[in-house]
């Protein structure tokens, strides 16, 4: 099992309306039909209003490898940019 965590940094008041643009423009769903994911969600920190995490979940690297390269993918950078100031990530170890 291989998974991530993504820290975004949102523009002030853009939290929410990301993930909802995600959810209109059918990226999630097709992110979470793709082959090996496991597990793809978005959570909110209470103490930071900007501050949006997303845990990743694959069956292995090369699933999320092939993931980033997928044109739903594509469509989401086209629009990120509106939403995202920044974006740090990193492998963890779930148990």
């Amino acid at each position: 099992m291989y998974t991530i965590y993504v820290k975004f940094e949102c523009l002030p008041g853009k939290r929410e309306a990301f993930v909802e643009k995600m959810k209109d423009e059918g990226v999630l769903e097709a992110i979470r039909n793709e082959k090996g994911c496991v597990k793809y969600d978005y959570y909110f920190s209470e103490s930071d209003t900007n501050e949006l995490i997303l845990i990743e979940q694959w069956e292995s690297k090369e699933h999320q490898q092939i993931h980033i390269e997928q044109p739903h993918m594509e469509a989401m950078r086209s629009f990120k940019d509106d939403y995202i100031v920044d974006t740090k990530l990193g492998e963890i170890e779930l148990l």
